[in-house]
């Protein structure tokens, strides 16, 4: 029996490794969508105010990669352990697609923001975003034309996080997929469930910067690994 098998309460963590295989980029991809673009100009508040044209252009292309990819296995097994596991799964992303709900997910908390919604940057009103977005879009809440992408940018306060907090003080297991163990708040949630008392264990391509973290590391592909630990969860 390994460290998991036995809880109760599970937090996991996913980041961009988990939808890697649907074809969505990482950062780390060497000719991915990022290398195109500087993340100053179309991941922070200065740069919308700066080029909201560029932006939502930027944005645009990533939502239309989304929309043309499908859930792959580590998605589906996710949503699986969520649906038929006796425990209860707390699933918290990174990742600003909607792979995991497509997947059959529920309640998946979007620390970083969705792809799928639109914020009015005047009124703090959120929607539906259509699939392309323009500056020159009203808020259909106070007619401004300040509508940006629901996603949270460098320099702002990830959503969620009270939520994520009670979530890992109460887990008995954190696993993270797919994260590089690089950005914080979230590279420090090892940390947190630890301290609160639960094993952790790390599903990974490659080992990520805080790997020595974790209780147990398993490395592999993310349709491969990520199915394969929710078959033993689920045995």
């Amino acid at each position: 029996m390994t460290i998991s098998t036995r809880a109760e309460r599970i937090v996991i963590l996913t980041g961009a490794g988990l939808s890697a295989e649907s074809g969505l980029g990482t950062f780390r991809d060497k000719d991915g969508l990022w290398t195109r673009y500087d993340l100053n100009e179309v991941a922070t508040p200065e740069g919308f105010a700066r080029n909201p044209v560029l932006v939502h252009e930027f944005y645009n292309a990533r939502r239309a990669n989304m929309l043309a990819a499908s859930p792959n296995a580590a998605h589906h097994a996710l949503a699986d352990l969520q649906q038929f596991a006796p425990a209860r799964v707390t699933l918290v992303t990174q990742n600003i697609d909607d792979l995991l709900e497509r997947a059959g997910a529920r309640e998946v908390i979007h620390m970083h923001g969705e792809l799928t919604r639109a914020l009015c940057a005047a009124c703090g009103h959120r929607w539906d975003a259509p699939e392309a977005m323009q500056p020159a879009d009203p808020c259909p809440a106070c007619g401004a034309k300040a509508t940006r992408p629901d996603i949270v940018w460098f320099g702002e306060f990830p959503y969620h996080m009270e939520r994520i907090e009670a979530a890992l003080a109460n887990a008995d297991l954190f696993v993270a997929i797919g994260t590089s163990g690089n950005v914080y708040p979230a590279a420090g949630f090892v940390q947190e469930a630890a301290f609160a008392g639960a094993r952790t264990l790390e599903l990974n391509l490659e080992a990520s910067a805080n790997a020595g973290l974790f209780d147990e590391t398993r490395l592999g592909p993310a349709s491969r690994i990520v199915p394969d630990w929710v078959a033993e969860m689920r045995s």
